[in-house]
């Protein structure tokens, strides 16, 4: 599955499914704008991929600004001269009981989550329409299809990722552009480290391969669906969770 010729952009590319995403995207061909908000992070990452014969950039940027995104992408292709592929991973996440969640708690959430693709994906879309050809892939999660108590905010983030997929699918089809979701279960990150030792073995009951998943298992899936292998693939949300959620 080569990407050779190919731009990539990934958001929150600095760390966990991210940077996970950069790396095999590169190593598949494609060159990378990676863009987060820790500028050391992405030079760090930019080196490595350069390193081994790849093609990065960094470009600094805080999903949750609008004005950031503008710039940032606009930077990339003045940098890159295109952008083929989108991966709209960046995420964060503010738990706490529905009943006690601060309106900024479920503000920033949102913003970050899900009005940061739309707002990626129009800047973006520009460029595909030129080519006639592009990628778009949504990093949701198991929690916004089976939702989870103590996540309104981010099970709705990632709820409404989906049906953003689905509606950007329908829109852009007819000009080769595929828009798909990617839907993770339990992954080894950094943000999956800091949940509680009861929870994650109560999270382990529930997956019937009986082990959290990996950040690289979901970049295959990326480069997957970026490749001309799945061009008759869109609006679908791929489900990589270890059984999880099956249906």
């Amino acid at each position: 599955m080569s990407l050779s010729g190919r731009v990539a952009l990934v958001t929150g590319a600095s760390q966990g499914i991210g940077r996970a995403c950069v790396v095999r995207l590169a190593k598949a061909g494609a060159a990378v704008a990676v863009a987060a908000r820790n500028q050391q992070k992405l030079d760090e990452l930019v080196s490595e991929i350069t390193s081994a014969g790849g093609q990065a950039a960094a470009f600094v940027m805080n999903v949750a600004d609008e004005e950031q995104i503008k710039a940032g992408i606009k930077a990339a292709i003045a940098r890159f001269g295109k952008i083929d592929i989108l991966v709209n991973n960046a995420g964060i996440t503010h738990d706490t009981l529905l009943m006690r969640m601060k309106r900024a708690d479920w503000d920033s959430v949102l913003n970050t989550n899900l009005t940061s693709a739309y707002l990626c994906t129009q800047q973006v879309v520009g460029s595909m329409l030129k080519q006639r050809w592009g990628r778009i892939i949504n990093i949701t999660s198991v929690f916004g299809q089976m939702g989870q108590a103590g996540q309104a905010n981010y099970a709705a983030s990632k709820a409404g990722l989906i049906g953003l997929t689905m509606a950007t699918a329908r829109e852009l089809a007819s000009r080769s552009i595929t828009c798909n979701a990617i839907a993770p279960g339990f992954i080894q990150t950094a943000m999956t480290e800091g949940l509680s030792d009861e929870f994650k073995q109560g999270a382990l009951k529930m997956i019937p391969l009986g082990r959290t998943g990996t950040p690289e298992e979901i970049a295959a899936s990326v480069v997957f669906l970026a490749s001309e292998e799945a061009g008759y693939i869109t609006g679908h949300v791929l489900n990589v969770n270890g059984g999880m959620l099956m249906g």
